[in-house]
């Protein structure tokens, strides 16, 4: 069941990417990295579904979650015009999210353009001595959350695709360097498909298991509608499966990428 929830904070980021920090002890409780919530975007304009978004990071002292979004279209845009004190309506916290084992010494978290924001919590909460990042921005201007980042990794490589900032490339190129010299327990990632596909092969390359975390158009958000599906191995065979509901986060060798 959805709950209205007061809007702490709202600021831009940068020209099109905002982040909302809104007042939920339910949601900055329970909500685990990777987890997302389901937004209405409001009465006006006719949207009617509501929006997935991944959880960006929570203040469970607070009792406080921010999401990150970026406008990509009339829902994201009516989403962009909530200011502090004003209500929205969220379902959540959805779905399963990134694995957190201890044994998992050294991690690496790799994301690409609006897939960086689930790595923020998962870094913040995974216990591991080693944590590295790698974030690709198509230029300078695109660059957001770096000092959050920076805090809490031990490093943090930028790439850009243009090369105004950071290493010019791609995050897989990066990836490939940072394993050459050392491995890693454990890879995650979020970001565009091909990305996510490289990324898998590079896992695989080296012998290094992974998850991913998969963005799909949503209806309902708690696997009733099923139109939120991804192709998933199943055993000498595939099927599809529910991204809400099962996912967004997956085994990297369990997903089909087209």
């Amino acid at each position: 069941m959805s709950t209205n929830y007061k809007i702490i904070k709202a600021e831009f980021l940068n020209a099109d990417t905002f982040k909302l920090t809104v007042q939920s002890e339910k949601i900055s409780q329970k909500a685990r990295p990777g987890q997302m919530v389901h937004i209405k975007c409001g009465d006006e304009g006719g949207v009617l579904l509501r929006r997935p978004i991944s959880i960006c990071s929570v203040d469970r002292e607070k009792g406080t979650f921010d999401i990150v979004i970026q406008i990509r279209g009339k829902g994201t845009k009516i989403l962009s015009k909530y200011r502090a004190g004003d209500m929205i309506d969220i379902l959540g916290p959805l779905g399963q999210g990134f694995s957190i084992y201890p044994k998992h010494k050294k991690i690496i978290v790799i994301g690409g353009g609006i897939g960086i924001f689930p790595l923020l919590q998962l870094l913040k909460d995974h216990p591991a001595e080693n944590k590295k990042a790698i974030l690709g921005f198509r230029n300078k201007s695109c660059v957001i959350l770096e000092e959050e980042f920076r805090k809490e990794c031990n490093e943090l490589l930028i790439s850009t695709d243009d090369g105004s900032y950071g290493e010019k490339g791609f995050v897989t190129d990066i990836l490939k360097k940072e394993l050459d010299k050392e491995p890693a327990d454990m890879l995650f990632f979020c970001g565009p498909l091909p990305m996510m596909k490289l990324g898998v092969g590079i896992a695989n390359e080296y012998n290094i298991p992974c998850e991913v975390s998969m963005e799909q158009r949503m209806g309902c958000g708690i696997g009733a509608c099923l139109t939120c599906v991804c192709k998933t191995k199943n055993g000498d065979d595939w099927e599809y499966t529910q991204v809400c509901k099962r996912g967004p986060v997956f085994s990297g060798d369990k997903v089909i990428f087209e």
